[in-house]
């Protein structure tokens, strides 16, 4: 079968890390039905990028920056509704994928996947597809049927932000520099994290982190 530009899969990569988006960029178009057509190293090149060209997959990197993608996917989905959006992780699918896919990522892949599978992402959801792995699809599931969850499952898409930097070690003022927030306003929300937890402090979310393989 002839490939023409047309069939093409055209291509988005969201890294700020150069050498990366260049290395990727290099193995995608190797394969005849796709095409890295674009790059961003940030959230605001990437939606400037989507609204000037037509792409048919957009790969995110969570992490632009040193700031959480998670503000840019949905502003993304606002913008542009029905583009495909592939996470690219160095997190596990336990950290944040059910919540990448509820704002309306259409796979999460940790970046230490072979190329293959990879590959196989990219043409399922450019298709149509969902890709997420059994114990994802089985997650979303468990959640969207209203069943008892964790306690950080209760917390809000910012306040789970901050909770995942606090137990990797950050301190407020560096988690507020990477989110662009003020150091009082990442303390409102450890304080609003710590009673929908009901614990006492970040000894004890990190003991709940490492339990629960968040970390």
């Amino acid at each position: 079968m002839i490939i023409t530009e047309k069939d093409k899969i055209r291509i988005l990569i969201a890294d700020d890390h150069p050498i990366f988006r260049q290395g990727l960029k290099f193995a995608l178009n190797e394969n005849e039905d796709m095409e890295v057509c674009g790059e961003a190293a940030n959230g605001i090149e990437l939606l400037e990028k989507v609204s000037e060209d037509n792409y048919s997959v957009v790969l995110l990197d969570i992490s632009m920056g040193g700031q959480n993608s998670l503000d840019t996917l949905k502003q993304l989905k606002i913008n542009k509704p029905k583009l495909p959006v592939l996470i690219l992780s160095v997190y596990p699918e336990d950290t944040f994928a059910v919540r990448f896919i509820k704002a309306g990522a259409a796979g999460y892949l940790t970046k230490e996947k072979d190329s293959e599978i990879l590959m196989g992402a990219i043409r399922k959801i450019a298709s149509g597809g969902r890709f997420t792995s059994q114990e994802l699809t089985e997650k979303l599931a468990f959640d969207f049927a209203g069943q008892t969850k964790p306690p950080h499952e209760y917390l809000t898409d910012r306040e789970y932000q901050v909770f995942a930097l606090i137990v990797q070690g950050n301190a407020l003022t560096k988690i507020g520099q990477d989110l662009g927030l003020s150091v009082k306003t990442i303390g409102t929300h450890r304080t609003h994290i710590l009673e929908k937890m009901k614990m006492q402090n970040n000894a004890q979310l990190i003991q709940y982190a490492i339990l629960n393989k968040i970390v």
